[in-house]
């Protein structure tokens, strides 16, 4: 490949903090978005045994349904709610914003990449499986 043919992309951890007051995380995900190709998308993969080693009581469906509703508001459609109007980069803004829940983003970083989907699946099998 090219080094010409390869554009800017940013992404994000998704961290799953069971218990948010001891700030205990296991990754969970990762989002990513490629302005030049109009590009966002979340992928996931929960780790129960992970999850429950730092809290046992922990509601592994409900996690599944947060993670979920993040690959939705990356998909746009109903799925999306209000979001599905916004253009990929506002949606990927909204969803890397501070919070404190169950599932939050980890600092953005970026990089460089011809494929943003193929990034996408590199990163979830390089920083979460």
């Amino acid at each position: 490949m090219d080094r010409a043919d390869r554009v800017v992309y940013e992404y994000a951890v998704l961290r799953v903090v069971p218990r948010v007051e001891r700030g205990e995380y296991i990754n969970a995900g990762v989002l990513v978005y490629c302005r030049a190709h109009s590009f966002v998308a979340a992928r996931t993969h929960l780790d129960e045994g992970r999850l429950l080693a730092l809290d046992p009581a922990a509601d592994a469906e409900g996690v599944r349904a947060a993670l979920r509703a993040v690959e939705g508001v990356c998909a746009g459609g109903a799925a999306a709610g209000q979001a599905a109007g916004d253009d990929p980069g506002r949606r990927f803004r909204w969803l890397i914003a501070p919070r404190s829940t169950v599932v939050q983003p980890g600092p953005v970083h970026t990089g460089l990449t011809a494929d943003p989907a193929a990034e996408t699946a590199r990163l979830l099998d390089l920083l979460v499986r």
